[in-house]
């Protein structure tokens, strides 16, 4: 790992294509085989060496043809326009795994199984997630429109809460289950589609050592 200490705080959001509660979020194979996901963040604080991202926002769209730990994937890093140029580059070191303990955070691991890393976009990334909600919305545009809501009863109607606990987790620790539904534009280097799919919603803290739990 290489000396660059860094840090990372912020609402964190993301769906894939599996059924909501997602196998691997349990060591399992996905439920179509394949896995695909987007995920964004809004940093409330951060800093990354003497480069503060407080404010910066970044997001990703990520596939492999089969489960991750099976490889062959392909990521498209995108970071808002409002970011520096020192504040893009670290956040896109990030997001390659790099001045990061291996294995640590998911960025770090998603890094071993990709084959192809897609030039990073730079644009306007619309981002708004109540964690507690479990309620977002991320709209980059001509790239991704994707939003998070509750599960519902399927006979009242009612909201459904559902969390997952992973104390030596490499994402998080605890994450509040979502549904989600993902649509890509013609700018987007990978296809993502689906309805009613997995999502959780994270307060997302990261170090270079990897998740503080």
């Amino acid at each position: 790992m290489a000396g660059i200490q860094w840090m990372i705080k912020g609402p964190w959001f993301t769906s894939c294509n599996c059924d909501i509660g997602c196998p691997c979020q349990f060591n399992s194979l996905p439920t179509h085989g394949d896995c695909r996901a987007v995920w964004g963040i809004d940093i409330e604080a951060g800093y990354f060496g003497d480069v503060r991202l407080d404010g910066v926002r970044f997001a990703g769209l990520i596939a492999w043809p089969q489960a991750i730990h099976q490889g062959h994937g392909e990521v498209q890093p995108i970071v808002d326009s409002s970011a520096s140029l020192e504040q893009r580059e670290a956040v896109l070191a990030i997001m390659r795994g790099e001045h990061t303990k291996p294995g640590a955070t998911i960025f770090s691991v998603f890094a071993t199984t990709i084959d192809t890393m897609h030039d990073p976009l730079i644009g306007p990334i619309e981002f708004e997630a109540n964690v507690s909600a479990r309620e977002a919305r991320m709209r980059i545009p001509g790239v991704v429109d994707c939003t998070g809501e509750p599960i519902r009863n399927p006979v009242t109607g009612d909201t459904h809460r559902a969390l997952i606990n992973m104390p030596d987790g490499f994402e998080y620790t605890v994450a509040e289950i979502a549904s989600g539904d993902v649509t890509t534009g013609d700018q987007a280097g990978i296809d993502l589609n689906w309805k009613g799919a997995h999502a959780h919603f994270v307060e997302l803290h990261w170090t270079h050592e990897g998740v503080v739990h």
